[in-house]
């Protein structure tokens, strides 16, 4: 039985350097559309969810555009509205080596930024649905859209449904004084959070875990700590990266359930092809697991492969099926499937 999913937040027009190429001697670009809850959504309905991205994009080729996008994914756009001044883009110039990648967001005035309460129903929108997943991104680009998201989490319980927040923490965006202010209101309204130590500690204020623990004893602790404080979130997870190099890194999940702290493999990734979009492949990963009633074991490391394969391709989003990802956690890595 397919399950109604709603996602919630801005999608936008990416453009990024070839490696070894900096923006300001880019003379040819690449294009992606993508962002946080979108990327979730297409992902999931890969995963063959039946998924409804919530939105505000221009009237122009470029909103078409992005309609086509999500449509090509099979993301349905009934609730994509159309209007505003602009869709918001951002330029990633990509890191090579000991070099990072940089991003610089052009997304001010943009159709979503200027959305408003009266724009969405949401009583229609969560009618009959399961799943619901916001970020702290969305709740980071207006007032309005704070707001917005403290509503939409309250309408999404009041119809019964699970509701996913990833606090996606984006500095660029906005501090973390006025991020941890508004966190802390919609987390009551979450049953399912994707978030790190440094969350717990920054945005939070729970007290450091003592130095001689081990890195993953510190994560249960945290998560321990923020079910203290908000015992309605049954679920939280995130990942331990270590970065060698701009292509090279190491990545782990970790899911946190009943008190409980479970934790996949260490992958090694060694020829990264494109690093956005890992997070938001995890997650989706996490919530399929959810959807899915799979062991909490089964779950994590289902999830960190596909933020695994996730590296291994261009654009935002993960382009996966949950065979193909299944397929990769039993083979050796770089074995032909024949």
């Amino acid at each position: 039985m397919m399950r109604k999913i709603i996602t919630f937040g801005e999608i936008m027009l990416r453009f990024s350097t070839h490696v070894g190429q900096r923006l300001s001697q880019a003379s040819l670009i690449n294009m992606h559309y993508g962002g946080a809850e979108a990327n979730v959504g297409v992902a999931l309905s890969h995963f063959g969810h039946e998924v409804f991205y919530v939105s505000k994009v221009p009237e122009n080729q470029l909103g078409t555009a992005v309609e086509s996008h999500l449509k090509s994914h099979g993301v349905h756009t009934n609730y994509l509205l159309k209007g505003g001044e602009r869709l918001g883009t951002y330029y990633v110039e990509s890191g090579a080596g000991p070099r990072s990648s940089q991003v610089v967001y052009d997304r001010a005035h943009s159709s979503f930024s200027q959305a408003a309460i009266k724009d969405f129903n949401f009583d229609e929108i969560f009618s009959n649905a399961s799943l619901f997943h916001v970020s702290g991104i969305t709740a980071a680009l207006s007032p309005a859209l704070k707001e917005l998201t403290l509503i939409a989490l309250k309408k999404a319980k009041e119809y019964g449904v699970l509701t996913s927040f990833d606090f996606n923490y984006r500095a660029k965006l906005w501090s973390q004084k006025e991020a941890s202010e508004a966190i802390k209101t919609l987390l009551p309204y979450a049953d399912i959070c994707s978030c790190g130590e440094l969350d717990a500690i920054y945005l939070l204020g729970i007290d450091k875990a003592d130095d001689y623990l081990s890195r993953a004893e510190k994560l249960k602790y945290y998560y321990a700590k923020i079910q203290e404080m908000y015992p309605n979130i049954q679920y939280m997870s995130s990942t331990f990266r270590e970065v060698i190099s701009t292509s090279n890194n190491t990545l782990q999940g970790n899911f946190y359930t009943d008190g409980e702290l479970y934790q996949s493999s260490v992958y090694q990734i060694d020829s990264i092809i494109d690093r956005v979009g890992g997070g938001d492949a995890f997650a989706s990963g996490v919530l399929h697991g959810i959807m899915e009633k799979m062991p909490p074991q089964e779950l994590i490391s289902f999830a960190t492969a596909a933020s695994v394969l996730k590296h291994t391709v261009e654009g935002d989003a993960n382009i996966f099926s949950a065979d193909e990802i299944e397929t990769f956690m039993k083979n050796e890595p770089g074995k032909i499937v024949r």
